[in-house]
């Protein structure tokens, strides 16, 4: 498996050794006596995870299979199977691209790139989809055998590959945390996790672990708990109803408790994937849940060694070095940014104070997104990032489309040309952070 940082001059005994995470002779995770995060291979050589998710005949990021559309008619036009296959490799390899990211087709497996797997696990599960949450109900009784279930269908399978480098376990779940326990600018407060959990339906596993939570301390009295939160709640119905309205509960109070059920809610949610993950697939890395707004520091302390090998987040925003350092909680942490693009009006549209005049909305998403992606290559647990989209979503418009292709199958050379060049420079670049 050939990579850029064949030449890189780190070895493994520049790693220290109680940071090694992960099986010799497979993918593994470790940090540099400098303090750097690093993949290395199956071969102990250092890796630095420059991936593309979606790659597939549908232009697809978020599943492998689609009814067909535009970019799979042009697909289909052009090329017959392994034609493509080929032609996306080139192209991949051509960009300095090293990784195969979540939902490639299975076409492009074991083909000289490593590669990552999503899982999905709440797609399995009763779900708890109210408000900001969207989870797994991990208090169900049923959680663990959807997990088993699912492990022994995708994992078992993979457990010997060389070019697996780990499996997601999910995709942007909504954690539901409230303000304090997010970094600044990370969306207005809504009820969270707690709250919502207390205003289910009593089908509901997670209603009945709320209310026991927050009841039990308090000798079963909702008055106790009334008072200790500050609230008017003469019944559960008021509570039910103040979630409905979208009125957060924020008193001193209720967000201890919340801090404390969230944290309990994550150590089951990633404790018990990391089981049946394990059981399955001793071999490959655990690389988290893909998070998408930052999910507050309760979850964040249960998302950790030994049950998570590496965090990860889709940040396609300026922000992304912030996040890095957020995410890796002082460095604890490897770092893995799981989708990164600059497509958006964040690089468009924002002016920075330095910025030259006369730019067009093009170039300054270029510029923008040259400076961001080069700063993130420094911060030391950065340890990989994925560009979102091989082809465009439907309805984008190049030059501001996020894919690498356009549906016609063309180069996006707003995009390529760029990355190219920042994918071949990315290991010297984090080198030279560590002197």
């Amino acid at each position: 498996m050939a990579h850029a940082s064949e030449a890189h001059s780190l070895t493994l005994a520049d790693f220290k050794p109680e940071t090694l995470r992960g099986l010799p002779g497979f993918f593994r995770v470790g940090r540099t006596r400098r303090g750097q995060w690093w993949l290395l291979d199956p071969r102990d050589r250092p890796f630095f995870s420059k991936g593309v998710a979606g790659v597939n005949r549908f232009g697809r990021a978020d599943g492998r299979s689609a009814p067909p559309g535009a970019y799979a008619a042009a697909v289909d036009r052009l090329y017959h199977p392994e034609a493509f296959v080929h032609a996306a490799l080139g192209r991949l390899k051509k960009w300095h691209f090293n990784t195969l990211g979540a939902w490639t087709g299975p076409e492009f497996s074991n083909r000289g790139l490593a590669g990552v797997e999503m899982l999905e696990l709440h797609k399995h599960a009763h779900g708890l989809n109210s408000g900001g949450a969207r989870l797994p109900d991990v208090f169900d009784p049923d959680w663990p055998r959807v997990c088993e279930q699912v492990a022994a269908a995708v994992c078992a399978p993979r457990r010997e590959s060389r070019e697996l480098i780990g499996y997601f376990t999910d995709h942007e779940l909504g954690w539901a945390q409230p303000p304090d326990d997010k970094p600044a600018g990370a969306g207005r407060a809504r009820p969270s996790l707690l709250q919502i959990c207390l205003s289910l339906e009593p089908s509901a596993a997670a209603y009945h672990a709320a209310w026991e939570f927050v009841l039990a301390a308090r000798q079963g009295s909702l008055e106790s708990l009334a008072r200790d939160w500050a609230v008017e709640l003469p019944n559960k119905e008021t509570l039910r109803q103040l979630t409905q309205a979208e009125t957060p509960l924020l008193t001193p109070g209720y967000l201890r408790d919340s801090r404390n059920f969230s944290r309990e809610f994550a150590r089951r949610y990633f404790a018990t994937a990391a089981a049946a993950i394990r059981r399955h697939d001793p071999n490959h890395l655990i690389l988290g849940c893909r998070f998408g707004d930052p999910p507050g520091g309760s979850v964040l302390a249960e998302c950790a060694y030994p049950a998570v090998d590496v965090v990860s987040a889709d940040v396609c925003r300026a922000a992304l070095f912030d996040r890095a350092e957020f995410f890796s909680r002082s460095g604890q942490m490897p770092f893995l940014a799981s989708e990164f693009a600059w497509n958006g009006d964040e690089f468009a549209q924002l002016r920075t104070p330095h910025e030259p005049g006369g730019l067009t909305s093009v170039e300054r998403m270029l510029r923008r997104g040259r400076v961001v992606l080069e700063r993130a290559l420094t911060h030391p647990a950065l340890v990989g990032y994925a560009w979102p989209r091989w082809a465009d979503a439907a309805g984008e418009t190049p030059p501001f489309g996020s894919g690498l292709v356009h549906t016609d199958d063309s180069e996006a050379r707003e995009h390529t040309e760029l990355l190219a060049n920042l994918n071949a420079r990315a290991e010297k670049i984090r080198r030279a952070a560590a002197r």
